[in-house]
């Protein structure tokens, strides 16, 4: 692969850099005290930084397939990842680029197998920024990193869908401004093959039957817009709103992970720099037993370790990236999961490091640690925990060993080898 960055990209890059600078890292503060300590959400200075970004081109930069007449800039994955990087250096920043998740994927998602009906009606508005979107897949019941467990109840009915079940940790339906529920369920458990019992159906939130039960904080920290568990209760929508086919729910949610893992990989290492930086600083200013604590030699590995776990995430990060704009999502299914056990796993480290270096204030709020880290952790669940990729990867690798070992069985057989 070529490790230069396109002009494009370069261009792209120092867009985003000035934007941040400029218009949305002076206003992170306000965002925490607008949001954090007076609850309000969505802060009402958001609508006019995105209307700033879009007017700059610095919009919906995440599509490859983004088309000459929708809004935004087409980038390749590739070229995407570092202006990702960018964002995470500021946990809300990828909403105002319209780049942030899990619109991102739900727009992937609607791009490639919604109708044309259901493109204008939910895509053109996510596209616009002018609505957000929720996917609906996980449940308390079962282990839902194991998709074929699903059982929530898509029954057709006449020209309905009826919809039964119960959801949770769905990212968004909290947030006012999301109007569309992406549900996955089951509509043919009858069926053999167990990868093509489920399907997914457009729900409005607003329809009758759906209940947000509760907004439960996750790791002592409440989402504003929320990690909901949502009761569908004889929920019925149009037949029309089936996406993609009857059956073809789970083939759509692998779809729709591959891009989404690699763009949480992105912005956290925006996130891992951050933290590295703090450590940085703070080893030039606090003193412990006579010295500065980056002379310290442990303090010195910690510096050195975050640097090199970094590095090396990002170059498997763009390899990844590479791979899926070189060969398609599929051809990239292993170096996903390679990338989406290790980067949040760095992530956690680094910015555990930092919170020692800072000591007992590296637990407060006072800086972004201990938000940096729970996002880190958080991410070791969200997309499939790490054991699901570490037994994919596994897989793939003996699979490989089998198949060359065959090969080398089969040359040394052949009347040519003897």
């Amino acid at each position: 692969m070529e490790f230069e960055f396109s002009e494009k990209s370069q261009r792209m890059q120092a867009a985003v850099r000035a934007f941040v600078a400029e218009h949305v890292a002076p206003l992170d503060a306000d965002y925490t005290r607008i949001v954090d300590h007076e609850h309000v959400f969505p802060p009402p200075f958001m609508d006019d930084l995105k209307a700033k970004a879009r007017a700059g081109g610095l919009w919906n930069l995440f599509l490859p397939g983004l088309k000459p007449d929708e809004p935004g800039t087409q980038m390749s994955n590739l070229d995407y990842a570092p202006c990702a990087e960018i964002m995470g250096r500021i946990h809300w920043s990828s909403e105002v680029f319209n780049c942030s998740a899990p619109d991102t994927g739900n727009m992937e998602l609607l791009h490639l197998a919604a109708t044309p009906a259901q493109k204008e009606r939910w895509l053109k508005p996510l596209m616009d920024g002018k609505i957000r979107s929720s996917f609906a897949m996980t449940e308390p019941e079962v282990a839902s990193s194991d998709a074929t467990n699903i059982r929530t109840s898509i029954k057709r009915e006449g020209n309905e869908w009826v919809i039964n079940g119960r959801k949770w940790f769905i990212t968004n339906a909290a947030d006012p401004r999301t109007k569309i529920l992406i549900v996955m369920g089951q509509s043919s458990p009858e069926r053999t093959e167990t990868h093509r019992r489920q399907s997914m159906v457009l729900v409005p939130r607003e329809t009758p039957g759906v209940t947000i039960v509760r907004n439960p904080p996750v790791m002592h920290h409440q989402a504003p817009e929320g990690h909901c568990e949502i009761l569908f209760e004889n929920v019925r929508v149009p037949i029309d709103n089936l996406l993609g086919e009857e059956g073809g729910g789970f083939a759509l949610a692998q779809a729709r992970l591959g891009p989404g893992r690699i763009h949480h990989c992105m912005r956290s290492l925006g996130a891992a720099e951050v933290a590295l930086e703090l450590m940085i600083q703070r080893s030039l200013q606090r003193r412990t037993f006579g010295r500065l604590l980056h002379e310290h030699g442990a303090v010195q590995d910690w510096i050195a370790l975050s640097r090199i776990e970094i590095e090396q995430a990002r170059l498997l990060v763009l390899k990844a990236a590479w791979l899926m704009d070189k060969f398609g999502n599929k051809a990239a299914r292993k170096e996903v999961s390679l990338i989406k056990v290790a980067v949040p796993r760095l992530l956690v480290g680094v910015a555990n490091r930092a919170m020692q270096t800072f000591g007992a204030k590296g637990l407060t709020q006072d800086t972004p640690l201990v938000d940096i880290w729970t996002y880190g952790r958080i991410l070791q669940f969200a997309d499939g925990p790490d054991e699901v990729h570490l037994r994919s990867i596994a897989r793939q690798e003996v699979k490989a060993m089998q198949e060359q070992l065959t090969r080398n069985t089969a040359a040394s057989r052949s009347p040519a080898a003897s």
